[in-house]
């Protein structure tokens, strides 16, 4: 309960006290206390919802029952806020936000560097109730000028996301990043690979690498899918390959085995005979061994466990962003190299990666009338609106029929 009590006078004077002379009056007689004079005289009193007394002080009597009212509304609704909570400066609850809230590690870094580089220097000292939104589209303004639209999106998330918990804890009423627009990214669009570009590929790939490599081609898989496989994973006689984990490599420390990356990734990969062919080539030259790695896979349990990876680096250990970097760079080398020996005027485009294997599967698959649909449960996309955006393009027709559609219709 809420009340409002006078510091400067006792609430159980006994009848041998002095009455205070400043402000006893003839029908009401008022005892000082120790304090009378010092401070502000009327105080509110109350214990917040986890049971904490607090108090706090006003000049008068007016505003404390004004604010006790209010308290006591708050604390009725479930809605109470401290009041050194809403003063809190934006960096401060930022932290506290980053440092509980739920991330990737890859995510987590990224946020913290989001929020130091771009967000801090411009709203780390003010409490987050002070931010306006206009103050967020003159950011928007400013960081658009040294970030590309894509780059802005996640010092943007990061923003918004502090703000919504903002909002949710009743610091403020509303998010000022609600109706503020940012300047749209140009995603270039996919250009699949050439056919004969992905046979050098596969046929340029070492030994240890050629059956990943054909994997990759042939099912989609993306890097940590195809790297977090562990040999269980691989059915030859079910000619499947089953998507439950993804090798994730931090930007410091050791791999790890993490969730995919959503639920939609979790699948079962159909695989060609001949991609069936290698991978039993591969068993046979690279038997799987046991290694020791730590399972994130249940966030809530992570545990250091036995793991036989189906593909191992030179070093029979989880392969490192690092190392297949170099790996793929002499694969590249060497695909150019057999195009040139085959005559063929095509080479390997420049930024070429792994990735760049899954989006020749998803062309395929276009090709020969997949739907957006089907892609998108083979790919593992979340959406079928990411798909979509990816591949729209890939399934315009060749020529514009409309007028003909038409005529038969109305002929």
């Amino acid at each position: 309960m809420a009340e409002v009590y006078d510091r400067w006078h006792k609430s159980r004077p006994s009848e041998d006290d002095k009455p205070c002379g400043e402000h006893s009056s003839k029908t009401r007689k008022l005892v000082p206390t120790s304090e009378h004079g010092v401070g502000k005289r009327w105080q509110v009193r109350y214990r917040d919802a986890a049971g904490v007394q607090r108090k706090e002080n006003f000049a008068k009597k007016f505003d404390a029952d004004t604010r006790a009212s209010a308290v006591q509304a708050e604390l009725d609704a479930g809605t109470y806020v401290d009041k050194t909570k809403r003063r809190q400066d934006f960096r401060t609850f930022a932290e506290e936000w980053r440092t509980s809230a739920t991330h990737r590690e890859r995510t987590e870094g990224n946020v913290e560097r989001a929020l130091r580089l771009h967000v801090y220097p411009t709203f780390g000292s003010q409490p987050p109730g002070s931010i306006r939104r206009s103050d967020v589209r003159a950011w928007v303004k400013d960081r658009s000028e040294i970030l590309a639209p894509i780059s802005l999106r996640t010092p943007w998330n990061a923003l918004a996301a502090v703000m919504n918990a903002a909002v949710a804890d009743g610091i403020i009423t509303s998010n000022p990043c609600h109706g503020v627009e940012l300047p749209e990214p140009r995603r270039a669009e996919v250009v699949p690979l050439e056919p004969l570009v992905v046979k050098a590929l596969m046929g340029a790939a070492s030994e240890r690498y050629t059956a990943p490599v054909r994997l990759d081609a042939t099912t989609g898989l993306r890097g940590g899918e195809l790297f977090g496989l562990e040999d269980h994973h691989v059915d030859l006689d079910a000619m499947e390959a089953v998507v439950e984990q993804q090798l994730i490599g931090p930007d410091k420390g050791v791999p790890y085995l993490g969730p995919p990356k959503t639920d939609k990734s979790y699948r079962t990969a159909r695989l060609a005979p001949s991609t069936a062919e290698a991978i039993k080539l591969h068993r046979e030259m690279f038997p799987p061994r046991e290694i020791e790695i730590e399972d994130r896979t249940d966030p809530r349990n992570p545990r250091w466990r036995k793991a036989r990876l189906l593909f191992l680096s030179e070093v029979n250990a989880p392969v490192r962003r690092g190392s297949w970097a170099k790996a793929w760079a002499r694969i590249v080398k060497r695909a150019n190299k057999l195009l040139g020996e085959w005559g063929s005027p095509l080479r390997v485009p420049a930024g070429t990666t792994l990735h760049d294997l899954r989006h020749f599967f998803a062309s395929v698959l276009i090709k020969h009338g997949a739907t957006v649909k089907k892609v998108q449960r083979l790919l593992g996309h979340a959406k079928p609106s990411i798909t979509w955006d990816l591949y729209v393009h890939l399934w315009e027709d060749d020529e514009d029929e409309t007028a003909g559609i038409i005529e038969a219709v109305l002929t």
